[in-house]
């Protein structure tokens, strides 16, 4: 029986053993190319950039002011209408004034009776001077008598005081703009009783120029401070609103903030800009666009090209046919691309597709579905 089936085990066992001993030679003969990866590569080159830096930024007033009264009494009118452009010196609001012209005319008042009583006293004291020149009268009353002229002019000091504070109360019951700009909603209305500092009004703030605001790092404060310095270009700062628009206008940095945050490690930097159309509204968020380093010809790759790792980015470059990693120093994202401010040069090849498997010093081939497609320029 086992001879009967013993071919049959042979010519099953026999190719298996074949390869398993051949095995090696077969492996030494495969062609090389086969064991390299298939990547796409590009050419780098140059391409002209207009590279900026995105930051949020706030739209704020350059002036704004919180108007509350500074008498009491109860509003008797109110002159703009909410929302209003006013100009400086306007009348806003009015508070009762009847208390306050009683009072200035009271003062007033006072202030003649006490210049009445200094000229009395002054020409007593002339005559008794002139008794006194004869021995006519004794000295102590001369000095009575200067004492009451000293006394009568401290009271006519003391009366225009009166006056002034008086007419000064009564110009505070009218509320006028103090800058031009545009008020707000009135929070009173007619009839409301009010007293120094409450409540609050209205609030009127500049609207042309305004400025918008942005918060940086530290890092950031020696590039910001020289560009305040130095000599700002026209398009340097430029504002983009969230549905994607460019603003008309271009800004001007105008201040840095004093210090920085001891907690948050920032400042402020704030931009100022034309707003002839108001379309700048105080407290809009809106992206600041500003001017980077790169401008110009630049070296600028697809971003898919470059790989990230521990915080430090490389590419890949092919030398013959294996590639080496290159580590870079990225600049301004430019849609699908990216600049390269160090770490390439022009003419140099890179890998753009297969580089998920690719490893320093592997072994590729060039070629694929993409290779030699002309690459998107970078927006300029």
């Amino acid at each position: 029986m086992k001879n009967k089936y013993a071919w049959l085990f042979a010519a099953i066992l026999s190719p298996t053993l074949l390869v398993s001993c051949g095995g090696d030679n077969a492996g030494q003969q495969m062609n090389p190319m086969a064991m390299a990866v298939p990547v796409n590569t590009i050419q780098v080159k140059q391409e002209s950039v207009t590279g900026r830096d995105t930051y949020p930024a706030t739209v704020v007033s350059l002036q704004e002011v919180e108007l509350r009264p500074q008498v009491s009494g109860y509003i008797t009118n109110i002159f703009v209408q909410d929302g209003q452009r006013v100009k400086k010196g306007q009348k806003l609001y009015e508070i009762d004034q009847n208390k306050y012209q009683a009072g200035i005319q009271q003062a007033q008042a006072s202030l003649q009776s006490a210049k009445a009583n200094l000229a009395r006293a002054e020409k007593d004291l002339e005559r008794y001077e002139r008794l006194a020149e004869r021995d006519a009268i004794a000295k102590q009353q001369v000095d009575y008598a200067r004492t009451d002229v000293q006394t009568a002019r401290a009271q006519v000091t003391a009366a225009q005081a009166q006056v002034r504070s008086a007419s000064t109360d009564l110009s505070y019951s009218v509320i006028n703009a103090p800058f031009s700009g545009t008020i707000g909603i009135s929070q009173v209305r007619v009839g409301a009783q009010v007293s120094p500092g409450q409540p609050l009004l209205n609030t009127i703030s500049s609207s042309d120029p305004i400025a918008v605001d942005i918060v940086i790092n530290e890092g950031e404060l020696g590039r910001f401070g020289n560009l305040q310095q130095g000599k700002q270009p026209d398009s340097l700062f430029t504002i983009r609103f969230n549905n994607g628009e460019q603003y008309e206008h271009n800004g001007k940095l105008v201040a840095i903030d004093r210090a920085i945050g001891r907690r948050s490690g920032t400042t402020t930097v704030r931009v100022q800009f034309p707003n002839p159309d108001e379309r700048l509204v105080p407290g809009m968020t809106v992206s600041l666009d500003v001017l980077n380093q790169d401008l110009g010809n630049q070296i600028v790759i697809p971003f898919k090209a470059v790989t990230e790792q521990l915080g430090e980015y490389y590419v890949y470059v092919v030398q013959g046919d294996s590639v080496v990693q290159q580590n870079v120093e990225l600049g301004t994202r430019v849609n699908s691309s990216i600049v390269v401010r160090e770490g390439l040069k022009e003419g140099q090849q890179i890998v753009t597709e297969g580089i998920q498997r690719l490893r320093q010093g592997a072994k590729v081939q060039l070629g694929g579905p993409e290779q030699g497609k002309p690459r998107a320029g970078a927006a300029k």
